[in-house]
């Protein structure tokens, strides 16, 4: 039998004989169970922290393109063909559209009611086959498919409750003009209600028909910007600088992430700083298997001068009690990682939370389990234990063997 293997050996002999004894039973199922309390608390916080960025994610690219072209000076784009056909040469480009961004007064003609509004002109076909306009239509006064009439808007549902409209509502839009002309105000149905989930977008967002929106505001061919959709949204920060890297500082190219810039560094670092937070719990974990190693250390005090006196070296001993702290490590991380992954699939799968969806605009915990994530969790605690069996396996060491056999 290798040497290692005897060391291995008494290190699981070791610890199965603290059974015998209920204060060893305990000390070793504190020292287990912190550690898997800490890898199971970590996965399953970083599981919904994920949903929820991921979520969030997905609902602002359900109504914002992945990147946005628009004029360096602010201006409208009149080149809009030639721009296209300039941004479609990129080969990770799926798709492009033109939309025009306009603020404006909207008012309900029936109750009254007035707020402001960003109208948002676009090309609906383009729109719903780039991004998930269609999957977030709540209430439609027409067999929604595409095509909006020259007079027919779209309004999300918080800014349609706040002016008590309705899919087939009459609303009049105001648009400010130059000082020297009075504001502009048009008559429109509201041809739908979508529900994007986002409340920015919900409460202030209008849809319109880009073309008509080009005759109301005497812009003939004129766009504010020009949206575009890439084969992999992994690649849209890239592929937005590889644009405006073609197109030159006369236009401005920015990713999703990049209009979003604050809410997911936001979320980012709240993800880190849970990380750090209950990574803590495992660090107690680890303190809790150096002072029981040491514990049985001094336990197994006669022991140790006894294999010292037939041939084990300081060295070999010292890695016995580094191996009964691998155990624990490795028992505690495994057992952690099972109960948080198991628990996370539960959450996702179930009901047995459910939020209030007036307040998150979903009615169940977001949970996305990310592999990279529970092996990042895992690898740090099996180091964090590791590392803690190295002070007792050291202390072990220093033991003085015919000290150690004289002790009754």
């Amino acid at each position: 039998m290798a040497k290692k293997s005897v060391e291995l050996f008494i290190a699981f002999r070791y610890l199965k004989s603290g059974k015998k004894t209920f204060f060893s039973l305990l000390t070793n199922l504190i020292a287990i169970g912190g550690t898997t309390l800490g890898v199971m608390a970590l996965i399953i916080t970083l599981a919904v922290m994920s949903g929820f960025q991921t979520d969030i994610r997905n609902k602002i690219l359900g109504i914002q393109p992945q990147i946005v072209v628009t004029k360096s000076d602010g201006y409208y784009i009149d080149d809009v063909k030639k721009l296209e056909e300039k941004i479609k040469e990129n080969n990770a480009v799926s798709g492009v559209s033109p939309f025009i961004y306009r603020q404006g007064i909207i008012r309900n003609i029936e109750s009254g009611a007035t707020t402001g509004v960003l109208i948002k002109a676009v090309d609906f076909k383009k729109e719903i086959d780039m991004l998930e306009i269609s999957k977030t239509i709540e209430e439609s006064d027409i067999d929604f498919s595409g095509d909006l009439g020259e007079r027919d808007i779209v309004l999300g549902n918080e800014l349609a409750k706040h002016i008590l409209a309705y899919a087939g509502s009459e609303v009049l839009l105001t648009f400010p003009a130059n000082f020297a002309s009075v504001p502009k105000m048009y008559k429109f149905k509201v041809a739908a209600v979508i529900h994007s989930g986002m409340f920015d977008y919900d409460s202030s967002l209008g849809f319109m028909d880009i073309k008509s929106a080009q005759k109301l505001f005497d812009m003939g061919v004129s766009v504010s910007g020009i949206s575009v959709q890439t084969e992999n949204l992994d690649n849209a920060v890239s592929v937005a600088a590889q644009i405006q890297k073609e197109l030159g500082t006369v236009y401005l190219s920015r990713a999703w992430i990049e209009l979003n810039k604050n809410l997911f560094s936001a979320l980012k670092l709240e993800k880190i700083m849970m990380f750090l937070i209950l990574g803590l719990i495992i660090l107690v974990a680890a303190f809790n298997i150096i002072s029981n190693l040491l514990l049985l250390s001094a336990q197994k005090s006669k022991e140790i001068g006894i294999m010292s006196a037939i041939g084990f070296s300081k060295f070999s001993i010292s890695k016995i009690f580094f191996y009964e702290g691998l155990i624990v490590g490795f028992a505690g991380s495994i057992l952690g990682i099972f109960f948080g992954v198991s628990i996370s699939l539960i959450l996702k799968y179930s009901d047995l939370i459910k939020l209030p969806q007036g307040v998150y605009y979903i009615d169940r915990l977001p949970v996305a389990i990310i592999p990279s994530d529970i092996f990042m969790v895992g690898i740090c605690a099996f180091i964090i234990t590791v590392l803690a069996g190295i002070y007792p396996a050291y202390q072990v060491s220093k033991f003085d063997p015919l000290k150690a056999m004289r002790e009754e």
